[in-house]
């Protein structure tokens, strides 16, 4: 029993460390801690394979929690934080335009991202808005980590739907002046709240109640930079950012052929990580994936976190083929990912239907529209047309490859003293 409390006390200390290097606002709050909490047992279950294991009943509970756990703290994330310099988050943090999110604490140490509804769920993005400036869907957010657990890759943080009351769970229980300056009320009584960032930082861009009670995700929070370590990489595979420019995979179709000559692309799994991420982000249309984090304890066999899912299902009659650029350009795949995307594809496992039923789960159902759940049927197929002709092209044994197995250097370069690991 000593020993027990002693270890508690032990995760209080290093937790309550990691909270003031991140800059976290304490609260007066009673805080307790249980180290049987299911937000620790997340965090503790974390490996080098993935955020958790499957099957894992901590997630569900977890889930569960963030939708009843009282809040009792609540700032701005790392992200606002960065925009201010009132942190330094530039490991993970890259400012951008658009930040309409908080952090929510919870008792025993838990914390959540909330993001609050910003569109209907038969709104669509405007054609003519880029996809750098597309408004943040909560619902987005939640879809995006049911895909990813029926995907079986399980890199998507536990995500869950919440009617939250921005002024007795926000508003009220925040010590952040700037956050509390940012809140007013609309013409039509309800309490409303913007975002600190560099565009759209205006009451016209607000999120509203109605009049208090505003529905969002919460995002279950990782482990701390001082605990767990992680850091943010450009994509291969990043877009122009600028109204005309176009980067090098748009315009050269062997660009692949020089990525895989580059480390950490030129062996062992994270070439084909990115292929996964590229086959995840076409199924929701998200265009958005400029960088992606890899927790630095693993090493370079260690999986891509599959973060910041809000600007996918913006338009379910688009399906954007750049976005498998990575899976098109390098013709190769993982034998787990071939063969779970195989089987959502047959009649009896449709993954629109998986999806619908997944999705049921969740207390703000419905999160997405009929036509977006059968644009996921449509966009599988024609991942699998692209896996066809690069098999048909290349045959079975350069294109499906067993996870951790095959490297993708040349001999020429595996020899070239210059390519270091």
């Amino acid at each position: 029993m000593q020993r027990k409390q002693h270890l508690q006390a032990g995760h209080m200390k290093l937790y309550s460390l990691a909270a003031a290097l991140a800059n976290i606002t304490v609260t007066n709050h009673e805080v307790t801690y249980d180290p049987d909490t299911s937000w620790l047992k997340f965090h503790l279950g974390i490996n080098r394979y993935a955020l958790y294991s499957r099957d894992d009943p901590t997630v569900l509970q977890l889930i569960k929690d963030m939708q009843s756990m009282t809040v009792i703290s609540a700032d701005y994330t790392q992200d606002e934080k960065a925009l201010k310099g009132a942190c330094d988050c530039t490991q993970v943090v890259k400012p951008s335009g658009h930040h309409l999110k908080l952090a929510l604490k919870m008792r025993n140490l838990a914390k959540a991202m909330f993001k609050p509804m910003r569109q209907q769920r038969d709104e669509e993005t405007p054609e003519d808005v880029f996809y750098f400036v597309d408004l943040q869907r909560h619902n987005a957010e939640i879809a995006a980590f049911h895909l990813d657990r029926i995907l079986d890759f399980r890199r998507v943080p536990p995500v869950v739907g919440r009617l939250v009351n921005i002024t007795s769970e926000v508003l009220k229980v925040t010590q952040n002046e700037d956050l509390r300056a940012v809140f007013f009320t609309s013409p039509a009584n309800n309490t409303c709240f913007f975002a600190k960032c560099l565009y759209v930082c205006k009451t016209e861009y607000a999120a509203c109640g109605s009049p208090d009670l505003l529905e969002g995700s919460l995002s279950a929070y990782l482990p701390g930079l001082s605990i767990a370590p992680r850091i943010s990489i450009p994509s291969p595979w990043i877009r122009s950012y600028t109204f005309t420019g176009r980067e090098e995979w748009e315009v050269n179709p062997f660009y692949c052929d020089t990525i895989k000559q580059q480390y950490p692309y030129n062996s062992g799994n994270r070439l084909l990580n990115i292929i996964d991420m590229s086959i995840f982000d076409f199924l929701i249309g998200n265009m958005d994936r400029h960088h992606y984090e890899i927790f630095t304890k693993f090493g370079d066999e260690g999986f891509l976190l599959h973060l910041d899912n809000a600007r996918g299902f913006g338009k379910h009659a688009k399906d954007e083929m750049s976005i498998l650029s990575p899976l098109s350009q390098c013709c190769m795949i993982k034998q787990s990912t071939l063969l779970r995307l195989q089987l959502l594809a047959q009649s009896e496992f449709r993954l629109s239907d998986v999806m619908r039923e997944s999705l049921q789960e969740d207390s703000l159902r419905p999160i997405l529209t009929e036509p977006h759940l059968l644009a996921l049927d449509r966009r599988l197929h024609k991942v699998l047309r692209v896996v066809h002709r690069c098999v048909r092209r290349l045959g079975k044994d350069e294109v499906i490859t067993e996870d951790f197995f095959k490297s993708t250097v040349t001999p020429e370069a595996a020899t070239d003293g210059t390519m270091q690991r």
